[in-house]
Order: C-alpha cells, then structure tokens, then sequence
C-alpha cells in the first residue's frame, strides 16, 4: 500500500488529489498538511508537518511557495520523497528545492499534465529547428484566483524552447513601458487572469509569411491530480536526485516495451 501525506489538501487540488486516490486501490492518503485544518476526509488534518508523527512513502504538495522550505525540512529530516506541484517559487527557493535533492528524491515540473510535456518535448524540437528566423510569443491564460504569472508552465515552455536556442533569449513580460522594435533573442510572454478558466498555453512562431501554433487547454484540474498520482507512485522509493515528468514519460515508454 502506498502511504501518501498530501499538502495543502484543503485547497482545490487537494480536493481532486484526495478524489483519484480514493478510487484506487493499492494506495491512501494518510495525512494532510495545511492552515487550513477544518475535517473534511478522513486523513488527519495538520498545519505543520511536524505535527505528524505516522510514516509516509511519498508526499504531495499542492500548496504554496511560502510553505516549500518548512516541507523540505521536514522532508529531509525524516527520508521522505516529494512531488512539488506547487509554483510561483523565487530563484532562492528554486535553489532550495535543489539542494534538498542531494538528500532526498525531489520532484518537480512546472505543470504536472502528460499533454503539456509532451508539447514541451515538441516545442524544443520546432525550436531547434526553426532558430531565429522565427519570433517566439506565449500567451498563457488562468483563472482569477491564480496567485503567480506568468505561470510556471508558460516558464517551462520557455526554458525547453530556450535549452534548444543555446540559451541566448531573454523573457519579455510587458511592452508597454518602451518603444522601440521587437529584440529577436526574445520570448515573449502574456498572462492573463479571468473566470474559472482552468489552464490554457499557446505557443506562437511568427515567421515571415507564416506563423506555426501550439496550444493546450486544460478542461479540468483531474489532468494535474492524475500525473501528481503517477509521480508519487514513480517516486516512492527513488534515491536521491532530482526528477521530473520527463522521467516518469521514459519510465512509461520502458514499461510499455
């Protein structure tokens, strides 16, 4: 049986997590972190890890930046692998989650659906193919509640277009306070925050005389709580290191052969 602890399992996340969990066999949720600890399954609820005392195999994080280090201590203190789904994190905390690999099995990816990464893998071949005779622009698209922007997906995609360039693009987030003509070694990108729009990236090459789109919608949030799932259980009793969805993909493809 595999024992997951869930952080911030009183958000919307954790709600769709605690359902995909709850209707498979072979795994349970046995505890829940976050400041929020109103009763709602049945799991212990805790505002600090700290304050659970039981065993995990693996936990998962859908909370938020500010409560990533108190989780990685807590983490490395007691062995235990973790999925970050969380986004938003500085480049301090980015640091942090990776040192925390050198003693524990990390997790993370900008956006935990199995579509999104394969359009990554595209994105960086189109990218390799296409260089700088095409302009880059994302436009990425969330709902109204969305604390981060632009999302860590749309960085995602940016950084795999960019590791294809030779890493010589700068992001640009906002024209409005210059005038002067696009930078070719740019990636632009847009946000925007509106109604309950779950997850949308579009993907823009602007050629002369033709322009080449890729887009994902994301219709329902199950997408992200299905591959966190999948990367607890690719997790769970991994060494040390730091992994993504990428390796969960191979380890798919190696079990499908």
């Amino acid at each position: 049986m595999l024992k997951i602890a869930l952080s911030g399992c009183c958000g919307r996340m954790g709600h769709v997590i605690n359902d995909i969990v709850s209707g498979r066999e072979g795994m349970e949720i046995v505890a829940g972190f976050d400041i929020n600890t109103v009763q709602y399954a049945d799991f212990p609820i805790f505002a600090d890890p700290f304050e659970f005392t039981g065993e995990c195999d693996v936990i998962i994080d859908f909370s938020n930046a500010a409560s990533t280090e108190r989780l990685l201590d807590y983490c490395e203190q007691h062995g235990t692998p973790v999925v970050i789904c969380t986004t938003g994190h500085s480049a301090a905390q980015l640091d942090r989650i990776r040192a925390a690999s050198a003693k524990i099995a990390v997790f993370r990816s900008g956006n935990m659906s199995l579509g999104i990464n394969l359009m990554s893998e595209l994105l960086k071949q189109s990218a390799a193919v296409l260089g700088d005779k095409y302009d880059v622009e994302i436009i990425e698209k969330h709902h109204n509640q969305k604390l981060d922007a632009p999302s860590g997906t749309a960085l995602a995609l940016a950084d795999s277009m960019n590791d294809a360039l030779g890493h010589v693009y700068e992001y640009k987030y906002d024209r409005s306070s210059e005038r002067k003509k696009r930078d070719p070694h740019e990636i632009g990108i847009s946000a925007v925050r509106g109604g309950s729009i779950v997850g949308e990236h579009e993907v823009i090459f602007a050629g002369l005389d033709e322009v080449i789109e890729f887009k994902h919608t994301a219709y329902s949030r199950s997408v992200f709580g299905k591959g966190a799932v999948e990367a607890a259980k690719f997790l769970a009793g991994k060494k040390a290191g730091f992994y993504d969805m990428q390796d969960v993909i191979r380890a798919t493809m190696e079990q499908a052969d």
